[in-house]
């Protein structure tokens, strides 16, 4: 398995890994991974196989992007590994988490959930072929980010950060968008959030409409232990819509069970 792309802050014993999710990149974790090396944390903001800087897999499965991961945690060698996803980011860390469990000392699941739609199939066809229509009919990235991004902003967001966040998804290769949904829409991993025995930080965004509050704390209710958070006034990207918002609930979680 290739190392994926990646950029690294800061030292000390604990690295968070930080997974964008499937409009993002590295560069998701601008306005947030500083502020964890700061803290004392090494902080490595990944670029999922196909994304950024990293190269694809063929074929693009659960079980493989979490292979990646377990190679860029070996490169990294720290002593304790936290992994923090957003979205597909969170999901590819309980499949980690699930194939490796003593790879993993913590999780922070962030707008995120441990299955993707129903079981009979037929919704996520339709989720895919609503999310591709637009470019197969060459909309393009750039389109399709314009026209998905702002619904998941609150009303009031500063539109800079939502320009940010449309931009971020605009340079995401369509071919990688196609790979990285057709892969989450086979995700389940429900049966195995029981198991979760590190502690765990299940936090939504108090106006998400793609993981909604009351999934991220059933979620969080299926792990023993975890600490269910609801970020007020923020929709499914408050680590970029509103950073310090988000980076608190993140640092108090850490300094909490990963003290530096």
């Amino acid at each position: 398995m290739l190392l994926p792309a990646f950029i690294e802050q800061g030292e000390g014993d604990t690295a968070v890994f930080l997974l964008h999710g499937v409009g993002g990149s590295k560069e998701a974790w601008v306005h947030n991974q500083s502020v964890l090396a700061t803290a004392g944390f090494r902080a490595v903001a990944w670029d999922m196989p196909g994304y950024g800087a990293s190269a694809p897999l063929s074929p693009c499965t659960n079980a493989l992007l979490a292979d990646a991961l377990k190679t860029l945690i070996a490169h990294v060698g720290a002593r304790r590994n936290v992994l923090l996803g957003h979205s597909m980011g969170g999901m590819i860390a309980q499949e980690l988490a699930a194939l490796h469990p003593t790879l993993v000392h913590g999780l922070v699941l962030y707008s995120s959930s441990p299955a993707f739609g129903k079981a009979d199939g037929s919704w996520q066809q339709q989720f895919l072929q609503s999310r591709f229509a637009p470019l197969d009919h060459g909309v393009g990235m750039d389109g399709l980010a314009r026209k998905i991004v702002p619904g998941m902003f609150a009303p009031d967001a500063d539109p800079a950060r939502l320009a940010e966040a449309a931009a971020l998804m605009s340079r995401v290769p369509a071919e990688s968008y196609r790979a990285a949904l057709s892969a989450i829409v086979s995700f389940n991993r429900l049966a195995e959030l029981a198991a979760v025995r590190v502690p765990t930080l299940c936090l939504a965004g108090e106006l998400d409409i793609n993981a909604p509050p009351s999934v991220v704390e059933k979620m969080a209710s299926r792990i023993s232990g975890a600490h269910y958070e609801c970020l007020p006034g923020v929709g499914h990207i408050a680590n970029i819509e509103q950073p310090a918002l988000f980076n608190r609930a993140v640092l108090a979680f850490l300094k909490h069970h990963f003290p530096t």
